[in-house]
């Protein structure tokens, strides 16, 4: 960064200063974390077992390394290709109508909370509402450091068991949503798209209920013909920017299925199977009659508190599936 000519390529240096910003969130806190150890080391020594207002000092220092540290060590669980990347998160309605369609909206509530208890921006790229409430479909990126490493743990069905708030009688309901989570992948990825294998269809933007929010034809639905995978962008202000984000996913996702295409050759080589997820094979539960619990099947990690859980309260569930994920590895 001190080079003479390093804002001349201003792709490349807003690149090397996010790498930077990456690199001193993990330094930062291990150099503070190392001088308050010598620091209380030599307190320690000439402490006094009479002088509680010191211990009382010391004991906060330590209190003071030991959650550093921990941080710390959580921070080694992300470490794969995209970990420290952003994250584009798609939540899909299952079965069950109007009470899944809620249940999406819910769903997108909570992750929002959870990325903005983290300083992540929260942006949606495209959403398709319910016919009387809720969201059938959403795509939203959340941008920030480990956005991805954190919410591709969330990736899979999620079940919600509740009495409906949309039932006259009152009854029980179960339903269903899907939660997908890919990376925000960079430009420079060595990734060819060829123009021939798109489709692009340009239509108006909506919202809730159908109503036209947009005069013009800016919303951007992108097919990769070969693949069969679509991606769409209709919150942006022009066609173009609407264009330009739809393809960026495409390419995400395209990088994606490749990726998965690689690892079940590796699977297949080593006659390993791997589990598909599917309407029935739920990652988590979310009870809320005729008891409040949230269980995570994977890791059986379970609370009581749905309400803490629904406002964002990832972190025990994620940390959980993290350290599951680190300990099959060895």
């Amino acid at each position: 960064m001190a080079n003479p000519g390093f804002w001349n390529d201003e792709q490349n240096s807003i690149k090397v200063i996010k790498q930077v910003k990456s690199l001193k969130s993990l330094v930062e806190p291990w150099e503070a974390a190392s001088r308050k150890y010598q620091e209380s080391k030599e307190l320690a020594d000439i402490l006094k077992d009479q002088d509680k207002e010191l211990i009382a000092d010391l004991a906060k220092d330590i209190g003071f390394i030991s959650t550093t540290l921990d941080k710390l060590e959580f921070n080694t669980l992300l470490g794969g290709e995209f970990d420290k990347n952003s994250a584009i998160l798609s939540i899909n309605a299952g079965a069950g109508g109007t009470e899944s369609c809620d249940w999406v909206q819910m769903l997108f509530r909570m992750y929002s909370r959870f990325g903005e208890s983290r300083g992540y921006s929260v942006k949606t790229i495209d959403v398709l509402f319910g016919e009387e409430a809720g969201i059938k479909n959403i795509t939203a990126l959340m941008e920030g450091d480990y956005a991805y490493g954190y919410l591709k743990a969330e990736r899979g069905v999620h079940r919600l068991v509740r009495i409906s708030p949309f039932d006259a009688n009152k009854r029980r309901h179960t339903s269903f949503a899907s939660v997908d989570v890919i990376p925000e992948i960079e430009e420079d990825i060595d990734l060819k798209v060829e123009e021939k294998d798109l489709r692009i269809d340009v239509y108006r933007s909506s919202g809730a209920g159908g109503q036209s929010v947009n005069t013009t034809d800016s919303a951007v639905r992108i097919t990769h013909i070969p693949s069969g995978l679509v991606a769409q962008c209709q919150n942006e202000r022009s066609q173009y920017q609407n264009k330009q984000v739809a393809l960026k996913i495409l390419k995400a996702r395209l990088y994606e299925l490749e990726t998965k295409r690689k690892e079940q050759q590796l699977l297949e080589q080593y006659g390993q199977e791997k589990k598909k997820i599917e309407w029935g094979s739920q990652i988590r539960s979310y009870v809320m009659h005729p008891y409040n619990m949230v269980k995570d099947h994977r890791t059986e990690y379970e609370t009581g508190d749905v309400s803490k859980v629904m406002d964002g309260g990832l972190d025990e569930f994620i940390e959980a599936y993290l350290k599951q994920q680190a300990e099959s590895k060895h």
